[in-house]
């Protein structure tokens, strides 16, 4: 899907643009309200009917600034990779309120707020990816098969796409650089984990790297919604991971929710392929963490937690054990989240909304397995929170964004601010 009109403009990968209006940084591109994304030179914006260029003047790469009422997006086509992203924000005659997201939702800067002149620079790592299966060499192998809703996805489209939203985003300046030394975090898993694209579905592998510090760290999220452990692997995704992952990297796999709901049981290939991850894994020198599945929000008449998995999580803690490898119990700790909000409470953190709360959604929202952003959230912070009282080596690489989390004391869904994307569907995730 790579635009040949952007083939040789898609080697680069070092960027610098100056947002704002029509004067420059000696070295930057210029990015003007006007500047929509054009194939040919690989770069610009999604939309440009709500842009507004503000130019106060002064000096010519912070005197001015884009920004919109609406989300608006930023593309760049650039080849697979990771990458340090330099974002300059901020207004120097006025204040400012932006969130920053990638591709799929991805959260990366969480409303970041500069007083009236204040001008920041934040520093995001971003991982880029295509469906291509190639070799150390770059030779194409294979090819990742992507289901078509995934066609639509933004990060499988060779682009890499900025998302600026919020009150008031103000954006000078964007400086996108390759970063060949960070560990990947590699996300393995279904609906529960994968870049959920559209409000009001979300998981917490799109909330993650929010709570990892830049530069040394960058999440990588291959999983999918409505995969098994089998369907990952017939679908090529884990190739494409074994092809790319690198010693010091880490495979984070979370399966069981598709695998039960497929009348597989653990003995019928489940714990067969956890193993053979685990080792493959080992082998190149990757450290491998499971992730047991999180619970649904099914209560009993005490107001007490249904296991609905059967014993796939426990086959998992069993497996982790057996293999001397690191375990999230994410189903223990969902657990207790869920049950610490009360049955009806914790809804507000699964997708269950009245009708016409999003566009062409004629039927009220009542799903207990996928989460919303407040839930997805929550449950990111359990995973760092398992991460931190572990001690793993990720751990030192814990961001100050992360706060001590009690999962028996969850945040107030009121205070959690999340403003949405463009993109909304009322469409169930495949999977349960």
């Amino acid at each position: 899907m790579l635009f040949l009109g952007s083939l040789m403009f898609a080697q680069q990968t070092t960027f610098k643009f100056d947002f704002g209006g029509e004067r420059a940084e000696n070295g930057f591109i210029p990015i003007t309200s006007t500047s929509k994304f054009d194939k040919k030179i690989g770069y610009g914006f999604m939309d440009i009917s709500s842009l507004k260029s503000v130019d106060n003047g002064g000096n010519a790469l912070t005197g001015d600034y884009i920004t919109s009422d609406k989300p608006f997006y930023f593309s760049v086509a650039i080849p697979e990779g990771n990458y340090d992203i330099k974002l300059t924000l901020g207004d120097s005659k006025g204040s400012s309120e932006t969130t920053v997201r990638v591709e799929n939702r991805r959260l990366m800067l969480n409303d970041v707020k500069t007083k009236e002149g204040e001008i920041v620079e934040k520093t995001i790592t971003v991982h880029v990816k295509d469906s291509i299966i190639r070799n150390q060499n770059g030779t194409q192998i294979g090819i990742v098969k992507l289901k078509p809703r995934e066609k639509k996805y933004l990060h499988w489209d060779n682009l890499l796409t900025i998302e600026f939203n919020n009150k008031a985003p103000k954006v000078c300046a964007v400086i996108i650089q390759p970063n060949k030394t960070a560990k990947t975090i590699y996300l393995t898993g279904d609906s529960t984990v994968v870049d959920a694209q559209y409000e009001p579905w979300a998981s917490w592998g799109q909330m993650l790297p929010y709570f990892f510090v830049p530069k040394e760290i960058v999440i990588a999220n291959y999983a999918e919604s409505g995969e098994t452990l089998k369907a990952f692997e017939d679908r090529h995704r884990i190739d494409k991971i074994w092809n790319k992952i690198k010693p010091g990297d880490y495979l984070f796999i979370q399966f069981g929710h598709n695998d039960q709901k497929a009348g597989n049981s653990t003995k019928s290939g489940y714990r067969k392929r956890l193993t053979e991850w685990i080792n493959k894994a080992k082998q190149l020198g990757a450290i491998p963490v499971l992730v047991t599945s999180m619970n649904r929000h099914v209560f009993d008449e005490n107001n007490k937690i249904v296991n609905t998995l059967d014993d796939f999580p426990s086959a998992m803690r069993e497996i982790a054990k057996e293999e001397n490898v690191y375990l999230i119990d994410l189903n223990a700790m969902s657990k207790t989240l869920f049950e610490a909000m009360g049955s009806e409470n914790s809804k507000k953190a699964f997708v269950y909304y009245p009708a016409n709360s999003y566009p062409n959604q004629p039927n009220a929202l009542a799903d207990d397995t996928h989460f919303n952003t407040y839930g997805a959230y929550e449950l990111a912070k359990c995973v760092v929170k398992s991460i931190v009282d572990q001690k793993l080596p990720l751990s030192k690489f814990v961001s100050k964004n992360y706060k001590d989390f009690d999962p028996k004391k969850p945040d107030a869904v009121e205070k959690f601010y999340w403003p949405e994307s463009i993109f909304m569907e009322s469409l169930k995730p495949d999977g349960n």
